[in-house]
């Protein structure tokens, strides 16, 4: 178990890797947009 905390909140860093965007610039992110759309996720991406 690490000595630090592993999850340290950033909100550029956030948007950057799972933000709509990012998302939908590559063929597996729009993937996962679609399953979520089909899921019925009020939030589709960070």
């Amino acid at each position: 178990m690490p000595k630090y905390t592993t999850y340290n909140p950033h909100r550029s860093r956030r948007k950057k890797n799972h933000g709509f965007l990012t998302r939908m610039s590559s063929n597996g992110g729009r993937r996962i947009i679609k399953s979520r759309r089909a899921k019925g996720r009020k939030r589709l991406s960070a």
